[in-house]
C-alpha cells in the first residue's frame, strides 16, 4: 500500500480481497495520515482508460522555488475524455518527493497502478482535491502544502512534520461510480463443502479478457457457501474495488477464478474454504470455520 494512503478501508476490502491487506499493494510500506444507472455491461462503456503509450520510466519532479502554502496544480499533459470527479475509481502511476530537497519517498512507475476512490478520504487531501478534473492519459504535478498532506504529524522516517510534498501523477484509468441499485439480486442455494473451485458465467462480457497478473476493477457480492446467506458486498460503496490477479493480491480463489472473464462479465464462483479463509473462517464476515465462499463477481474494467 502506498505510504500516503489513508489506512481506513471498508470491511470487504480488509477481509475479503486480501485477507487482511488493504485495497492495493504497491509502493513502500504504509503509514497512517491524519485524515485520512449503469449495469455491468454499460458501465464498461462509461469507463475512460489511458492509451497503450502510458509511461513506464519515472518522470522528473520539478521542485517549487519556495515551499507551497496552497495546493499548486500543473498539468504536464492534458489527457482525453471526461475529467475525474468525486466517487470515481482512479488508477494512477506516481512518484512523490519532498518539495524542499527532492528526496524521493514513494513511486510506482513501471509496476501495477495504484487505485483508490476519489473524494473518499482514502488518500491525502492534496490528492483528493488535486486530481479532480484530471483526464485519462494525462500527467499532472501536485505541489502540496503540509496541511493537505501529513501536517504536524509527518509520516515515517522521511516525511517530517510540516513537510510539503510534490508528486507527478499519471492517470492510467478512470472508472465512474456505479449505481448501488444495479447490485445483482440472486438466490444462492447452500451446499456441502467443495474440494474444487466451481464457476459459471451469468453474463458474458463484451470487452477484453483479463489474465493472470492483470489489475482489474471488480464488484463482488459474497455469500456463505453452506447456507447461501449474503454476507457482504462492494456495491453499496458506489465505486468498484481494484486488485491485481497475482499471488498475494487477493484470496487465492479470486486470483484463480477471475482470469478468463471479459470486461462487462459476471461470474458466480464457489471457492473451497482452503482457497478462502481456511479452517479459521472469518469472524468479521461471520463466515464459520471450514466454510466455502460463494462470490458473484462483475468485471467493471481492466486497469
Amino acid at each position: 500500500m502506498s505510504r500516503f494512503q489513508n489506512r481506513r478501508s471498508v470491511v470487504l476490502v480488509v477481509v475479503l480481497l486480501a485477507g487482511g491487506a488493504s485495497l492495493v499493494s504497491c509502493g513502500s510500506d504504509s503509514s497512517s495520515s491524519d485524515t485520512v444507472p449503469a449495469t455491468a455491461d454499460t458501465a464498461v462503456d462509461d469507463a475512460s482508460s489511458a492509451t497503450d503509450t502510458a509511461s513506464t520510466a519515472e518522470p522528473k519532479v520539478n521542485l517549487p522555488k519556495v515551499a507551497p502554502t496552497k495546493l499548486v496544480i500543473t498539468d504536464i499533459t492534458d489527457g482525453e475524455g471526461v475529467g475525474a470527479v468525486a466517487g470515481d475509481l482512479l488508477a494512477v502511476h506516481y512518484v512523490g518527493v519532498l518539495s524542499s530537497d527532492g528526496t524521493r519517498f514513494d513511486g510506482n512507475f513501471g509496476s501495477s497502478p495504484f487505485s483508490f476512490t476519489l473524494g473518499k478520504g482514502q488518500v491525502i487531501k492534496g490528492w483528493d482535491e488535486g486530481l479532480l478534473g484530471m483526464k485519462a492519459g494525462g500527467m499532472r504535478q501536485l505541489d502540496i502544502p503540509a496541511d493537505l498532506a501529513y501536517g504536524d504529524s509527518g509520516s515515517g522516517d522521511v516525511i517530517k512534520p510540516g513537510a510539503a510534498l510534490s508528486f507527478v501523477v499519471e492517470m492510467m484509468g478512470i472508472i465512474p461510480a456505479t449505481d448501488p441499485a444495479d447490485e445483482p439480486q440472486l438466490t444462492i442455494a447452500g451446499a456441502a463443502a467443495s474440494s474444487t473451485l466451481q464457476s459459471k458465467d451469468l453474463i458474458e462480457g463484451k470487452g477484453d479478457a483479463v489474465a493472470a497478473g492483470d489489475t482489474v476493477a471488480l464488484h463482488i457480492v459474497a455469500y456463505r457457501g453452506d447456507t447461501g446467506e449474503k454476507i457482504t458486498s462492494t456495491w453499496p460503496e458506489g465505486a468498484p474495488v481494484s486488485l491485481t490477479l497475482e499471488e498475494g493480491g487477493s484470496l487465492p480463489g479470486i486470483v484463480k477464478g477471475v482470469p478468463g472473464m471479459k470486461v462487462g462479465g459476471r461470474r458466480q464462483m464457489t471457492i473451497p474454504f482452503a482457497d478462502a479463509f481456511g479452517p479459521e473462517g472469518n469472524t468479521e464476515m461471520k463466515l464459520p470455520a471450514n466454510t466455502d465462499l460463494v462470490l458473484v463477481v462483475d468485471v467493471i474494467a481492466a486497469l
